[in-house]
């Protein structure tokens, strides 16, 4: 009897083979003779339930490991157990070219073609997004640096030295002196620091008890013809190269209504027997760049030699020569004019180093005697044909880059 009623729960398992309820239920062999008697009757009338089997605690398998053959840092191959990051880089790289193939694959046809102007739309945003942006100081083109300069920066406190320099006071030296001598007061007190902070628009500021305009002059580029027998100095000498400028000057309220005049002086110097091209502007930091060795912008002189020149003598001037302890070496040294004249020989020369004299000691150190001296390039900015000696013109913006780069 107790066969038969252990026989009776086990109705779902009626159907299976022996072998199978003694592999998955592991039944004595009697109960499994008595299941098999009792399927073999085919009584369709039991009732029989069974409890699901256990689950399984056998760990499932892991992955098998693929060896990597690499070499290690003493040079020897080894087995590893991950790719090498060679192989890393090429997976990765294959990847993002799936990608943006499968992307341009989206793009075709009608609904590729909506998600195309979507996404230049959602640029355009973003472009006008940054327009609409606070602006920062830009840090790529010549062009945005210069306008930053000009319309932000001039904005933002700066020190007071170099404000009363810009308006047009004094040289920035000659400013310092006045606040170390406490003639400038800002907002009503004494001010004998230069490098104090202020704002022109919003601060008062007096300079000998004559209050500063809170606007700034514009910035001014002139080329001049010097002339020979100026000098280039930025007082009031009759023969300053400034001077040429006094009628310019006097009639500035009427070119610029409600501006402070600009205090011009030249980028660099010609010495007073030297005639030709000079630089005269109100941008400090322009001069200075244009003026320092370090900018290495080429100049160009036309030499006129009394007497004849010979192959030795431009030899000498091709090896250069120490003028102040440091060797000044030409660019180029070459004969404009034939040798029939021998009375008088024009050389073209061309230097980067801008010292003081220099040409004339370069042609002087060859043995040669210089009879005139004329620049008529700087950078790649040539002096202009038609202006007339004494003359000047405005500068713009294009001949503003070619004073900064070399030909």
């Amino acid at each position: 009897m107790a066969l038969a009623t252990a026989a009776v729960s086990l109705h779902p398992f009626l159907s299976r083979p022996a072998s199978v309820l003694r592999v998955g239920l592991r039944l004595p062999p009697l109960l499994l003779r008595a299941t098999s008697s009792t399927s073999a009757s085919a009584s369709p009338d039991f009732n029989i339930t069974f409890a699901e089997p256990a689950p399984s605690k056998k760990a499932p398998s892991a992955q098998p490991l693929v060896p990597w053959i690499v070499r290690g840092e003493d040079g020897k191959p080894r087995l590893s157990t991950s790719p090498p990051p060679d192989v890393l880089q090429a997976i990765a790289l294959a990847e993002a070219e799936a990608k943006k193939a499968a992307k341009k694959e989206t793009l075709k046809g009608p609904k590729g073609a909506v998600a195309a102007a979507a996404a230049a739309a959602a640029s355009n945003a973003s472009v006008k997004a940054r327009k609409n942006a606070p602006t920062a100081p830009p840090k790529f083109s010549k062009a945005a640096r210069r306008f930053y300069n000009e319309n932000i920066k001039e904005r933002e406190p700066q020190r007071l030295a170099k404000v009363l320099a810009a308006a047009g006071v004094a040289s920035r030296r000659t400013s310092e002196e006045l606040i170390f001598e406490g003639k400038v007061t800002v907002n009503g007190s004494v001010c004998t620091s230069p490098q104090t902070k202020v704002d022109i628009s919003k601060d008062s500021i007096y300079v000998n008890g004559n209050r500063i305009s809170k606007k700034l002059p514009p910035k001014l580029y002139f080329a001049v013809y010097k002339p020979k027998g100026y000098i280039c100095s930025c007082g009031e000498d009759s023969k300053s190269a400034v001077s040429l400028f006094n009628d310019y000057l006097k009639g500035w309220n009427k070119i610029q209504p409600g501006l402070p005049k600009p205090r011009l002086f030249t980028v660099g110097r010609l010495d007073v027997a030297t005639s030709g091209l000079i630089i005269v502007t109100n941008d400090g930091e322009f001069a200075q760049k244009l003026a320092h060795p370090s900018s290495n912008v080429t100049k160009e002189y036309v030499v006129t030699i009394d007497g004849a020149v010979h192959k030795k003598h431009l030899i000498a001037i091709s090896e250069g020569t120490k003028i102040d302890g440091v060797m000044c070496i030409p660019d180029l040294v070459e004969p404009l004019d034939a040798q029939s004249d021998t009375r008088k020989t024009r050389l073209k020369i061309v230097v980067h180093e801008g010292r003081n004299h220099e040409v004339r000691e370069l042609v002087q150190n060859a043995g040669l005697q210089v009879y005139a001296l004329k620049r008529v390039r700087i950078g790649r900015f040539r002096l202009p044909a038609d202006l007339g000696i004494g003359k000047f013109v405005e500068l713009k913006q294009a001949d503003i880059k070619a004073l900064e780069g070399n030909k």
